[in-house]
């Protein structure tokens, strides 16, 4: 490690003043992955904004048909909620199935948007559930927010304060994980809200979190893992690396969005 300052704000307008303030700052969420790339000096900040102490980045409330999470709120607080429970529960159970229970009482949901991983969860949810990243200046779509591997709209300053789901009628998450960082190889959720039907998909696209358009057509149709039998991804544009080929990947995908599908419909 190396020299840097630290700074524990009591709010959320504190954290962005001293991140306006504060040369090469970062915010410290969960820490996930600052800290080991910090350690590795891949990343090299002068000082560390720590989040855990604004309490209004917290807390998880229904709000008519929307479930708002506070920024900071633990994978293991989304996956207890028994207001997501009811709401959403296939957003509870992806939470439930984030790394292990260290990882899932420490990593924050925020933390986790604002890095986009290309393995991680729930920028899958975020794109198939249609949810509003909310930070101190705007309010951004998931279908705008996530631009690319590692890559969000975030611009300078600005900081995830809340994200907000609508209600779905449907929506269930399956994932094929590494055995040893229970990352995706390949994650889906799906989400069936009226008419609007969403397939997102985290761990294969070469760009990241994508939509399986043919899929959410497939299931216009019927909302059930028959009307994806016959149906593959192509394997272009899919991710390759030491633990699964693209071709592989692809499979994967059909194979999540069943599976998702099944436990959407509670089969």
């Amino acid at each position: 490690m190396y020299a840097f300052t630290y700074h524990r704000p009591g709010s959320a307008r504190q954290a962005a003043g001293l991140l306006a303030r504060k040369e090469d700052a970062k915010i410290l969420a969960g820490g996930h992955t600052l800290l080991p790339t910090m350690k590795q000096r891949l990343a090299a900040p002068t000082a560390l904004i720590d989040l855990g102490a604004c309490g209004d980045l917290k807390g998880i409330v229904r709000k008519g048909r929307v479930v708002v999470i506070g920024a900071m709120s633990t994978h293991a607080e989304v996956a207890e909620s028994a207001i997501v429970q009811e709401a959403i529960p296939g957003l509870a159970y992806l939470a439930s199935h984030i790394g292990d229970p260290h990882v899932r009482h420490r990593g924050t949901i925020g933390g986790s948007v604002a890095n986009n991983d290309p393995a991680a969860d729930y920028p899958a949810a975020c794109l198939a559930l249609g949810a509003t990243i909310v930070t101190n200046q705007r309010k951004l779509v998931a279908d705008d927010f996530f631009t690319g591997l590692y890559e969000t709209a975030l611009e300078e300053g600005e900081i995830i304060t809340k994200v907000v789901f609508p209600v779905v009628s449907r929506a269930g998450y399956a994932k094929f994980r590494n055995p040893a960082s229970r990352y995706a190889l390949v994650g889906v959720f799906v989400a069936k809200r009226g008419s609007d039907i969403r397939v997102a998909v985290i761990g294969a696209g070469e760009g990241g979190v994508f939509r399986w358009l043919e899929a959410e057509t497939a299931l216009k149709a019927r909302f059930a893992p028959k009307s994806l039998e016959g149906l593959k991804h192509p394997a272009t544009g899919i991710n390759a690396d030491m633990h699964a080929d693209a071709e592989y990947r692809a499979h994967l995908i059909g194979v999540m969005t069943k599976q998702a599908v099944a436990q959407a419909v509670g089969r």
